[in-house]
């Protein structure tokens, strides 16, 4: 019998036309939920590559048993983009090239073996090839392992903790603030606001445009507090007389990327849940707080790009999540947006508490060495984040 700690492997790029069915079987295998319980599923549509191939530059990697009958045991994706460090003083730039890693995934049969590490740093390796400074990854704290792994093992350091908020969708529409009026912008307009009042704002990409103007972004959406109504009279004139109290967002289909499933659940959860939904499509007045279908693949749309400014840009800011709640009515099943610590807008945004996850983990490390000066990677936390759709 093969002893599988004396296997090879080798680290290579992805290969669409031959490594499809390796991929998604590792991915599936990785997916498993602790014995017994619930457990979320992700469907890539038939697509491996479909969480990066949006980003400017992108690669996965796969970790391949060598010899006859090699089989891929492990896989990495990763993007690199220009974004912004959230600083402007003298020795920090205003910009940087980040890389980002996520979709590491080891079989279980293969793990404890060195796999996950040799696809890091082969992955670092090509960022650096592309002249990124800083690496990051996102993670759930619970995640022992994977921590173990980037902060003891490869270097990095605990960067930011955001909070992803989650809100059902139901039959019924989310009551949005009376005082609030939401408009929708043009991509060119909206283009120019972000670029105008939010270009500090960590990880604010570059390519903004092509974000906006990508196809699965569903439109960018300003609510201005004001008690009288509110009427668009174009970007110029808003950046030159911007209202007392505003925020602005965008909404992003994820759907059409990746489809999710809850799965593990009892008969009697289940039938509760589509006992909500029923009394909710039959007695939308009551607005029943009902469940969605989640236990079959469903899609979830992601806000993005929100920010504000006023007294009372949290009641802007809820104002818009509701507005795009009821807006991907019939196309999602839960809308989700992540916001910084230290965010005062989170405050008001609607959500789930058992959906949503109150700290995320993020860890950074600057790659090539820590020079002298500024890092951005030890750097304290700042007030927003922007966090890139074409990533979640």
């Amino acid at each position: 019998m093969r002893d599988e700690e004396d296997e090879a492997v080798v680290i290579r790029e992805y290969d669409p036309k031959t490594d499809r069915d390796g991929t998604d079987a590792v991915d599936r295998e990785c997916e498993v939920g602790p014995g017994g319980g619930m457990s979320l599923h992700a469907d890539l549509l038939g697509d491996p590559v479909a969480r990066i191939r949006r980003s400017p530059r992108y690669l996965m990697l796969v970790a391949e048993t060598s010899g006859p009958g090699g089989r891929i045991v492990g896989l990495i994706r990763g993007t690199v983009k220009s974004v912004a460090t959230g600083e402007s003083r003298p020795g920090a730039p205003a910009f940087a090239n980040v890389g980002y890693i996520l979709g590491l995934r080891v079989a279980p049969s293969h793990r404890r073996m060195g796999i996950a590490l040799l696809l890091v740093r082969q992955l670092e390796r090509w960022f650096e090839l592309m002249g990124t400074e800083y690496a990051y990854m996102a993670t759930d704290r619970s995640n022992e392992a994977s921590l173990r792994l980037f902060t003891a093992r490869c270097g990095y350091s605990k960067f930011r903790t955001p909070s992803l908020l989650v809100h059902p969708v139901h039959s019924h529409r989310l009551r949005a603030p009376r005082r609030a009026t939401v408009v929708r912008l043009g991509a060119r307009d909206a283009e120019r606001l972000y670029r105008s009042r939010f270009a500090h704002v960590e990880f604010f990409p570059a390519d903004i445009g092509a974000v906006l103007g990508n196809a699965l972004s569903q439109g960018t959406f300003l609510a201005v507090v004001d008690g009288a109504g509110y009427e668009w009279r174009g970007v110029d004139r808003f950046l030159s007389s911007p209202p007392a109290s505003w925020a602005v967002a965008s909404a992003w289909d994820c759907g059409g990327v990746f489809r999710l499933e809850v799965r593990g659940a009892s008969r009697l959860r289940r039938g509760a849940a589509a006992a909500t939904r029923a009394l909710d499509r039959l007695a939308k007045w009551l607005r029943v707080p009902s469940v969605p279908d989640f236990f079959r693949p469903f899609a979830g749309w992601f806000v993005y790009g929100l920010g504000g400014d006023g007294r009372d840009a949290a009641v802007a800011a809820e104002a818009l999540f509701a507005s795009i709640v009821n807006m991907a009515r019939g196309a999602a099943a839960a809308v989700a947006v992540e916001v910084a610590a230290l965010d005062p807008l989170r405050s008001r945004i609607p959500h789930w508490r058992r959906l949503s996850c109150a700290e995320d983990l993020w860890c950074m490390k600057r790659l090539g060495g820590h020079a002298d000066g500024w890092d951005w990677a030890r750097s304290a936390p700042a007030r927003s984040i922007f966090v890139d759709p074409r990533e979640v």
